[in-house]
């Protein structure tokens, strides 16, 4: 793949390989997991690695073939008996858990938010978001299947809960230590 300065801090041409998803995104965790390892004091910092977050484009996922995307949802997908089929990458996931899990020097704690997202349908801005800066007019909302984001999540929602995990990681931890008051800490 040939890229003239798309994306490349460099002035001339830059050659890339094409890879396959998976391995590039293990890449890019083994280059991550090197430098935690290098530059990350366990004694003082902790790291979290949240899981990949699905999407919600393809309705026959949770059973609904004729709805469009996440558009009008407003339930999660309970009781539903089949295995959801929203697209989600397990191998992306897998792939993050086993490089995390792999790290000897520093502890990552793998935060998985993956399967009780994939359920939370209901939980993305649909027609009620943003485009370039702008909330959809009334025309963009009347085409759910062009416009609406089945990839963004409402706040507050959702990431308050994925929020909740970490925290209580954190206040769990039985290395917990106390945080000095900030009139004690050192000036920068």
């Amino acid at each position: 793949l040939d890229c003239r300065h798309g994306g490349s801090f460099s002035k001339k041409p830059v050659k890339y390989d094409e890879m396959e998803r998976v391995a590039a995104y293990r890449k890019v965790l083994k280059t991550w997991s090197r430098w935690v390892e290098k530059h990350v004091d366990p004694k003082r910092s902790t790291v979290f690695f949240m899981s990949v977050s699905p999407v919600h484009m393809q309705s026959e996922g949770w059973g609904k073939p004729d709805a469009i995307k996440c558009f009008s949802e407003t339930q999660p997908a309970i009781n539903y008996t089949k295995k959801l089929e929203v697209g989600t990458d397990w191998d992306l996931f897998s792939t993050a858990h086993h490089v995390t899990k792999a790290m000897k020097r520093v502890p990552v704690h793998f935060i998985n938010i993956t399967a009780l997202s994939e359920i939370r349908k209901d939980a993305h801005t649909s027609v009620n978001t943003l485009r370039q800066g702008k909330l959809l007019t009334k025309e963009q909302k009347a085409n759910p299947r062009k416009f609406a984001d089945c990839i963004h999540w409402c706040l507050p929602g959702l990431p308050d809960t994925w929020n909740e995990f970490i925290y209580g990681h954190i206040v769990s931890s039985p290395q917990r230590r106390p945080v000095e008051p900030i009139e004690n800490q050192p000036q920068r």
